[in-house]
């Protein structure tokens, strides 16, 4: 007869909370939000170019300049979240308005307005509108995994589902435009490719809301937005104070950061188009080809959430970076040995190769992706131990202010070295012919600058305190001056 497992409550001694797994998957269904509205931003460069006639430099900048702007709304976000109290809850009212606001401008960005005779003042202001509804919806939806559930073993569940969706959206996306949409578009970027992503965009992120809504609906509770101790109006001395402080997240901001930075350039429809379109040689075939290794490699998320469990986010962010590094390295050496070209003929060996090197390299990413969800929601636990305020949004807001200042500069490092490459009035597309600097300006981006990033990533978690039997004496500490917060109320009420 088999022993039941005993639960981490029962080991650590904390009564932990946990949610539903219907519950957790509702939440996850942000990817149809984040991620959908993540790949058709992507494109905005081609937006600007063809539906504005904005030169490439200038895209650059004007990218650069909003997303800096985009870091400094997320912190001022946390006012607002701190302010919202209605009947109907406050990450619902957010999350809701969040859409509607980049709905409207993301509509307008890339069929309202595009190409009809406006310019650049149009477009950068179609831009802030977008960056302060996808604040609003984004800063909201991290806030929510560290409401939802304190189990150390939960919590890298909850990172499974999100990285799976986070990964499984951008793919689905990717097949629809890419293989289906753009070759009924004509094999190029144009006007009537721009309208139809956009169309398909919004109904995706409208789903995805409404269901994140049901997710969280039964947390969305005045009761879970307190403390350890009598709550204060938020100041903006608040945020500096955390970022001061927390040294948690100090090293959070180091290592996602840079990484995140590596993400957003490779992120970007030119460099796909570089790698895919031109090095390969086979647009279509590549986006499948990404596909195929990525759907396999979800799977690795799932082991990924178990040595997380077992052994702490900080473990499991050091642990997959070393292996990240390891294959993206080999996967350098394979296109230097190689011609590309090949990878882009069906059951070719090196296509085969490519495969499975790119499966592996995803994995190991989703188990970082993983680590990182389980982490944020530690460090916002950790805040609430060390200030005896529940201020999440602070948290999360200080991290994501940090981090876009600092990836603000990703379309400018994408949109710079395409015009190094000769691409200064125009875009790279899939037909253009395949040259040396394409080669190694598509490896220095693609692959150079995530091995930069990981580098970093090394350095900042050697400072890090929070191990996981660090964690488990954090939600403890907290139980206990809730516990005492919530006699001393009592006591008062009595007399």
């Amino acid at each position: 007869m088999f022993k039941k497992k005993p639960t981490a409550s029962e080991v650590d001694g904390v009564q932990y909370r946990r949610a539903k797994l219907w519950q957790i998957i509702c939440y996850a269904c942000n990817a149809l939000v984040g991620m959908s509205v993540y790949s058709l931003i992507g494109m905005a460069s081609y937006s600007a170019s063809i539906g504005y006639g904005i030169t490439t430099a200038a895209v650059g900048i004007i990218l650069t300049c909003t997303r800096i702007l985009d870091g400094i709304t997320d912190p001022l976000l946390a006012f607002v979240y701190d302010r919202v109290n209605t009947k109907f809850g406050k990450l619902r009212v957010l999350l809701i308005a969040g859409y509607l606001i980049e709905a409207v401008a993301l509509y307008a960005m890339f069929t309202g307005f595009s190409s009809k005779g406006m310019g650049l003042v149009t477009f950068t202001l179609l831009y802030v509108v977008y960056v302060i509804g996808y604040t609003t919806t984004n800063m909201t939806a991290q806030t929510i995994p560290a409401i939802m559930t304190n189990d150390p073993r939960q919590r890298p569940t909850l990172g499974v589902w999100t990285t799976a969706f986070n990964y499984l959206v951008p793919m689905v996306m990717s097949m629809v435009l890419n293989v289906v949409l753009l070759p009924k578009c004509g094999g190029t970027y144009n006007q009537a490719f721009l309208t139809a992503a956009c169309n398909i965009t919004l109904i995706v992120a409208a789903i995805g809301t409404l269901l994140v809504c049901l997710g969280v609906s039964s947390f969305d509770k005045p009761e879970n937005f307190v403390g350890t101790k009598k709550s204060e109006p938020l100041k903006m001395a608040d945020v500096v104070e955390v970022l001061k402080h927390n040294k948690p997240l100090q090293c959070y901001i180091a290592s996602n950061a840079s990484d995140k930075l590596a993400q957003q350039v490779c992120s970007q429809a030119i460099i796909g188009t570089l790698l895919n379109g031109i090095l390969i040689g086979n647009m279509g075939l590549a986006t499948i080809l990404t596909v195929i290794s990525m759907i396999p490699s979800i799977f690795f998320a799932a082991f990924g959430a178990k040595y997380v469990g077992k052994h702490g986010s900080k473990k499991g962010i050091v642990s997959f970076t070393c292996i990240s590094m390891v294959i993206t390295a080999v996967l350098v050496v394979f296109f230097i040995v190689i011609d590309p070209k090949q990878i882009g003929v069906m059951g070719s060996p090196a296509m085969i190769i490519y495969v499975v090197l790119s499966l592996l390299q995803n994995g190991s990413n989703m188990c970082i992706t993983t680590s990182n969800t389980s982490y944020m929601a530690d460090a916002i636990d950790f805040e609430l131990d060390r200030s005896g305020r529940y201020i999440p949004a602070v948290v999360s807001g200080t991290y994501s202010l940090v981090d876009k200042l600092i990836t603000s500069f990703a379309a400018v490092i994408a949109t710079g070295a395409v015009a190094l490459l000769g691409y200064t009035t125009t875009m790279p597309q899939p037909t253009d012919p395949s040259t040396p600097a394409i080669f190694w300006m598509t490896m220095a981006l693609k692959f150079g600058l995530p091995l930069i990033g990981w580098v970093i990533t090394l350095i900042a978690m050697r400072e890090c305190p929070l191990t996981k039997e660090e964690m488990v004496n954090v939600q403890k500490r907290i139980a206990e001056k809730k516990a005492a917060a919530q006699s001393e109320f009592y006591k008062e009420q009595l007399q």
